[in-house]
Parts: structure tokens; sequence; C-alpha cells
């Protein structure tokens, strides 16, 4: 088990920029974890993730930043890696730089269209960008 603030290996940062999914874990007011699958950006000391306004996890974010991102693991559970940090909600919903809205679209493209959005509507619908600093990284 490797702990540390930031990934290290060239394997753990090629998972984070490639995986597709993580688990996205924040904190009801009540105390109770709220998990959910996300879509995510990894920018090698933080992860930019996409959301609709004011749905549970933005809530959640508005009473505690402090959450949990866990990529699925590979089978026989080997290959697991949980960040801890600090989220913060960006102002400017719906104002993403374009390198980043082209750094999404290339990697999730095919994905959008499944779903049904195109890369504007998607932007749009999930307009509050969401920046994960991460404070502890664990791997096995």
């Amino acid at each position: 088990m490797v702990s540390s603030a930031i990934p290290q290996s060239e394997h753990t940062k090629e998972r984070l920029k490639s995986e597709l999914i993580a688990w996205f874990t924040t904190v009801r007011a009540d105390g109770r974890p709220h998990s959910i699958p996300v879509w995510f950006l990894w920018e090698g000391e933080s992860i930019l993730i996409f959301s609709k306004p004011n749905n549970q996890k933005i809530r959640n974010l508005r009473q505690n930043s402090n959450v949990v991102l866990a990529l699925d693991n590979t089978q026989g559970g080997d290959d697991v890696i949980i960040l801890e940090g600090k989220a913060q909600l960006l102002p400017g919903e719906g104002e993403q730089p374009d390198t980043t809205l082209a750094t999404y679209v290339e990697k999730y493209g095919p994905h959008i269209k499944d779903i049904g959005f195109t890369p504007a509507s998607m932007a749009q619908e999930y307009s509050q960008a969401i920046r994960v600093t991460i404070t502890r990284f664990t791997s096995q």
C-alpha cells in the first residue's frame, strides 16, 4: 500500500488520465456519505468534475468540502486508487476555458453522444465545475 499527497507512479498517472469513471463521495449535512459515479479530468495535482448545478453532491459540497474519489479496481482488487481531497465549487458556471472543453470532449466525446448530448448541450447541462485538490493518495 502506497500513500502520499500526489500520485508518483506512471501507471497510476496513466490510470487517472485514462479511466472513464470514478466513484465520487461527498458528505451529506447529516453526516451520511453520498457516492456517485462521475466523469473526471486528471490535471496533475487536482481533479476536475462537471456536475448539474444544485444536485445532491453540490448541496453536500456547500456544507462540507471533504471528498473521496476512487477508481474502479481491476479484477482481483489489486489496483485500487483512492484520492482524498478538498473540493471547490468553481465560479462562472458554463464558462470553462476552450482547452478544458476540448480535453473533456477528447476523453468523453463518443460517450457524450451515446447518452444523447452534444458537447455544447452537455456543457450547458453539467455547468457546475468542481475542482478537487488532492490531500492524500493511496494505492495498492
